[in-house]
């Protein structure tokens, strides 16, 4: 078994959460299709976190930057909200690969 590489999957989830998760589970099947394991917190943590608390919310945002830390790169798509900026600023500071992928293109930061 090879080891795939490991993809954080960074994608707006607050607003439109059931268009976002729709929009994120999709990120990750492409992730999937190019042969990578795609890590996608904001699609796991809501199951049991109350995103409309701010210390479950923090806490989210928290363990996702710890599983952060054992992906290879992140993914982004859409529009950086707040808590996406977060990780994109904590993967530049941790050396971890970050990609603008959006459909029209990609750009590496």
């Amino acid at each position: 078994m090879s080891e795939r590489k490991k993809i954080f999957i960074c994608s707006p989830f607050r607003g439109d959460m059931t268009g976002n998760s729709v929009r994120a589970a999709g990120y990750c099947r492409r992730a999937y299709e190019e042969g990578c394991l795609p890590i996608a917190p904001h699609l796991l943590f809501p199951q049991f976190l109350d995103e409309g608390n701010l210390k479950e919310r923090a806490d989210g945002i928290s363990m996702g930057l710890e599983l952060l830390m054992e992906c290879d790169e992140i993914w982004v798509f859409g529009e950086p909200t707040e808590g996406m900026e977060q990780e994109i600023w904590f993967a530049v500071e941790h050396g971890i690969h970050v990609w603008f992928r959006d459909g029209k293109g990609e750009k590496e930061a």
